[in-house]
């Protein structure tokens, strides 16, 4: 279904509102929470495991 127009509003579907492409902040968030996790758990292996 197409885009329209009622009323001086834009009329989408779901699916279509909800089509955004994630940003560089998206990215970085990931990038960040991954590399803070695997950090997290070195240290944890570190702490205990290290024989």
């Amino acid at each position: 279904m197409a885009t329209t127009r009622e009323q001086r509003q834009i009329v989408e579907t779901p699916t279509e509102a909800r089509q955004g492409e994630p940003g560089p902040s998206v990215a970085a968030l990931l990038a960040i929470s991954t590399g803070l996790a695997i950090l997290i758990l070195a240290v944890i292996w570190f702490v205990f495991f290290r024989t």
